[in-house]
């Protein structure tokens, strides 16, 4: 009897990028005698042929197949298939990696739905898994259901299914040769599920395969030839036909790659206008975002130097995502958040009135006599549809979970034109973070995607930090910390390994006051331990690579959990000259010492000639060697004597005079 799934991984020199994809494949829940894992290797010479044959040896249910090299992985995938026993096949690349549940879950729910093609959860860099995956469907349709922003091979089918159709990869090609397998499955099968649910499969970078532009019209043709068998001349056929439209067409005629080389931009230009003469009607062009429109229109009217300069002026656009309040409601982080598409200038992107309420595209520079016209420029309808999600993802693991948020399309009157914003909260309830259950600790950075409007675009959430105040949140009473990375990103710390990590995160807050000959730094404390926090201490040095150091017993005030920050006080001694265990003109690096343990902090002093003082941000500076002489590292040896030399110092800064 064959297995219940075979996963198959075409492998070419993946060097330590296959190293998450060789664990969790062979870390399955499900048993091993159920399932298979066959590696298609094309002609590696990087030491990953003696790591699959490890694996091979000491894992029954693994094969390594050997293939000569021809660049592509759709010729390992069809070898694969053909070696195949499971009842069900995965297709996996070797930059991705499959949660420890995956295969187990995909294959219950296609077998409880009869499914010949499952569509599972994805995440990766780019965000969390798609709307498309917020609820169950069976018998998924393939334009109702957004199947086609899902054409990665990344699927679960039916063995049987793929041999009763004859289908299989291209031997080579680009994305295209792929997308067009899909495509072919998606048309054919009988029942397509989608399953909902935590992300199955997460997707590493795949470096798009080098394709000329004669070659990936032709493999273009081959998909729209595929349409043509299946799908009736309509209104369905034209929404399938103006999805390549946008995305194997308009798109390429945009971007760094286009704009930078003239030579390979004309025949781009040259060979998909002559495609787009013959199968791609004008008709189409109602589908496509208005955006797009315009390109669109100087492509049929065969105006390359007006596309050029159009990709130049939009070349950089981007997503301006930033926090305007951070703040715990009830035990829940409640994040205030405004999301704006900006140009590649840095300048906000406007509309144009128009009538009593409608607002028309502009585009960012003119179009000799090309512009659309308003019934075609109008964007009022996708503007009103414009949301926001909001999501984090663990920089380590790269798993994510979306938060619950509300949103709001806001128009800001900017001279002649208009603004819009989208601006809203986002809810981290520590309780009841998703349906996975509550968040692993560890930094979580948190995302902002924006959909539904003219533009769609995700980025970092950044700002100016408003708020470090940490609680104690969740059933089992865990620290979780809001903090900003030193370019000003907003990330979520849950429980910080030490209270010294803890306050590292938060220090860029620190704030100081000269008093006479003393300044007085306070750090934030973001939360303190049961146990009432360590002694601490607060060191000085100068920078970069000064010798002059100063200690100070540091005070900790404890905050109120969700409500106030703590703070860490430190009294240093201040002169205009030089001298030890004194603060002087020049650059000084912090350092917090707990235990005899230093930890760097996230701010940098700057002392003026003048004695002016001032708190400037940095990185957390590395911790330089303890260098004691040696009848003092002997005396820390005997029991007590470490706090001996606390006491003393402490001693001597706080009575002894300046």
């Amino acid at each position: 009897m064959g297995a219940k799934v075979s996963v198959i991984v075409p492998v070419h020199n993946p060097g330590g990028t296959a190293d998450a994809c060789l664990r969790t494949v062979v870390e399955q829940s499900m048993p091993p005698e159920d399932y298979e894992v066959i590696f298609a290797d094309d002609g590696s010479d990087d030491g990953i042929e003696e790591r699959l044959d490890a694996i091979a040896g000491t894992h029954p249910n693994v094969r390594v197949l050997r293939l000569k090299h021809i660049g592509s992985p759709m010729r390992g995938r069809n070898a694969a298939l053909e070696v195949a026993t499971g009842e069900y096949v995965y297709m996996l690349d070797q930059v991705d990696h499959l949660e420890r549940t995956a295969l187990e879950r995909m294959y219950r729910r296609a077998v409880e739905t009869g499914a010949d093609v499952l569509v599972a959860p994805l995440a990766g860099e780019w965000g969390p898994p798609s709307v498309v995956f917020s609820r169950d469907r069976e018998h998924a349709d393939i334009l109702g259901d957004r199947l086609l922003s899902l054409l990665t091979p990344h699927k679960l089918y039916r063995r049987a299914f793929l041999v009763a159709e004859g289908l299989a990869f291209p031997g080579a090609g680009g994305i295209l040769a792929e997308q067009s397998f899909v495509l072919r499955a998606y048309l054919r099968a009988a029942a397509v599920t989608v399953m909902a649910g935590p992300a199955c499969c997460y997707l590493g970078r795949r470096p798009e395969p080098p394709v000329t532009p004669h070659v990936h019209v032709t493999e273009l043709r081959k998909l729209l030839d595929v349409i043509d068998e299946s799908v009736p001349r309509g209104r369905r056929r034209d929404r399938l036909y103006a999805h390549w439209f946008r995305t194997a067409v308009i798109r390429r005629l945009g971007g760094t790659r286009f704009v930078a080389s003239s030579s390979e931009r004309t025949v781009t230009f040259t060979t998909l206008r002559e495609l787009t003469v013959q199968r791609f009607p004008e008709r189409l062009d109602h589908y496509l975002p208005v955006s797009l429109r315009a390109r669109a229109a100087l492509l049929r009217a065969g105006r390359l130097d007006l596309l050029v300069a159009l990709a130049q002026a939009t070349q950089g656009t981007h997503l301006k995502a930033e926090v305007k309040d951070v703040s715990w409601r009830d035990g829940a982080l409640v994040m205030s958040v405004t999301g704006e598409i900006i140009w590649g200038d840095g300048n906000p992107v406007r509309f144009l009135p128009h009538g009593r309420d409608r607002l028309l595209w502009t585009s960012p520079l003119p179009l000799n006599g090309l512009d659309l016209p308003p019934e075609v420029a109008d964007v009022t309808a996708a503007v009103a549809s414009t949301r926001f999600e909001v999501y984090l993802r663990n920089g380590a693991t790269g798993e994510v979970r979306r938060l619950p948020v509300t949103c709001a399309v806001v128009r800001v009157p900017d001279g002649d034109g208009v603004r819009i914003q989208v601006t809203g909260t986002a809810t981290l309830d520590a309780d009841d973070a998703a349906p996975a259950g509550p968040l692993p600790a560890g930094l979580w950075e948190v995302h902002m995607r924006v959909h539904g409007g003219v533009h769609q675009a995700r980025a970092r959430v950044t700002g100016s930090p408003v708020d470090c105040t940490a609680t104690l949140a969740d059933q089992a009473r865990r620290p979780i910390v809001p903090w900003w990375s030193d370019q000003g990103e907003l990330g979520i710390c849950v429980e910080p390994r030490s209270f010294p990590e803890s306050v590292v995160l938060v220090s860029p807050g620190t704030t100081l006051t000269r008093q006479r000959d003393h300044v007085f730094v306070v750090v934030p404390v973001p939360y303190m331990p049961p146990s009432g926090g360590p002694p601490a201490e607060l060191v000085l040095r100068q920078a970069p690579g000064g010798t002059r150091e100063v200690c100070a017993p540091a005070l900790v005030e404890p905050g109120v959990p969700g409500l106030a920050a703590g703070r860490l006080i430190a009294r240093i001694p201040m002169r205009r000259l030089p001298r030890q265990g004194y603060l002087a003109p020049g650059e000084w690096m912090p350092f917090l010492r707990v235990d005899d343990e230093e930890i760097g902090l996230r701010f940098g002093v700057e002392v003026s000639r003048g004695g002016r003082v001032e708190i400037r941000r940095a990185a957390a500076p590395a911790v330089p060697e303890r260098r004691y002489p040696r009848l003092r590292r002997l005396a820390q040896r005997i029991p007590g004597a470490r706090n001996m030399i606390r006491a003393t110092r402490t001693m001597q800064q706080r009575y002894m005079p300046s």
